[in-house]
């Protein structure tokens, strides 16, 4: 299937979603992936997020792609910024020629109210909608997967180096995390909307005012 969505954020950040339904074979003509992906289905996902980034940026090198030790995908000396996520039969990808960006797709399903404990501090577990805990407890994870792939350097603790900031549960929305590393301190503006048991989420720069 083609793209179901796509969100011009800026004139240099784009992002989209596409709904896998096509074989290996369709993407294997346009793009590549490191070879150690052995399972067909991750590898058939990891095939639909490379093209997902060529639709979004045709000038975009993505068979240059390395694979940095934190397992962040990059390419040498190009000035495009980027993150995949994939969920499913989903992939989700955002590019931008300004500066590092992150996006997540998860389910919501009931495993992530299982490990909310592990990424959710007290102050935000307060502040979760008694009526759609299960949803907005995956926005919270969603977002922070964002954060973590805008960081890119791995070594993260979800509760103390991320912190969001109150925000009310809705179909669409904003929120504010406050990111906390060693001497890295910034503010971060994200998006995330659900579509069903869909959460997507992104984060595309720094709030610098």
């Amino acid at each position: 299937m083609p793209l179901i969505r796509t969100i011009q954020i800026d004139q240099d950040t784009k992002l989209g979603v596409w709904k896998i339904g096509e074989e290996e074979a369709f993407f294997r003509t346009a793009v590549t992936i490191e070879p150690e992906v052995h399972h067909p289905h991750k590898r058939l996902q990891h095939f639909a997020g490379r093209y997902l980034l060529v639709e979004l940026f045709p000038d975009l090198p993505v068979n240059e792609i390395r694979i940095m030790d934190s397992r962040k995908p990059y390419i040498p000396g190009n000035p495009y910024h980027f993150s995949i996520s994939h969920c499913e039969d989903f992939a989700a990808a955002i590019v931008s020629r300004r500066e590092h960006v992150g996006i997540d797709i998860e389910k919501v399903q009931p495993k992530v109210a299982r490990v909310a404990h592990k990424f959710l501090a007290p102050r935000e577990a307060e502040f979760l909608s008694s009526e759609n805990q299960l949803a907005h407890q995956t926005v919270c994870w969603s977002a922070k997967e964002a954060v973590y792939k805008w960081y890119g350097m791995g070594g993260l603790d979800f509760k103390a180096n991320m912190q969001l900031q109150v925000f009310a549960f809705g179909q669409t929305g904003f929120l504010t995390c406050d990111f906390l590393k060693g001497d890295r301190i910034a503010t971060l503006d994200l998006q995330y909307l659900m579509d069903k048991d869909l959460c997507l989420a992104w984060v595309s720069g720094e709030n610098k005012k």
